[in-house]
């Protein structure tokens, strides 16, 4: 049987250690697609389209497109009026 490899060892072997910056950019990439993901399904649970999202935070249809695409580097500040605002819901951050 073959040497079963950690989901870590895997992006050091496709994308190098981190602190490479292929790897920082993948990371990087990846936190903002599951920001997009997370935000597209809150929306949806709130029967709300991008657009009256936009209207209720003060921004974009296109803002919010980018955003649930993964298409933009959003500041914690700006998702968490988005979120605490537009869908009347909490943030919570935790380090581990």
């Amino acid at each position: 049987m073959k040497k079963l490899t950690s989901f870590e060892e895997h992006l050091d072997k496709q994308y190098g250690e981190k602190g490479n910056s292929k790897r920082e950019k993948f990371e990087n990439d990846s936190l903002a697609f599951r920001l997009g993901e997370m935000l597209k399904v809150e929306r949806k649970k709130a029967q709300l389209t991008q657009e009256q999202l936009a209207e209720k935070t003060g921004t974009k249809k296109s803002y919010i497109s980018r955003i649930e695409a993964g298409k933009s580097d959003i500041q914690l500040s700006t998702f968490s009026r988005i979120i605490e605002i537009g869908l009347n819901k909490k943030i919570n951050i935790s380090i581990a």
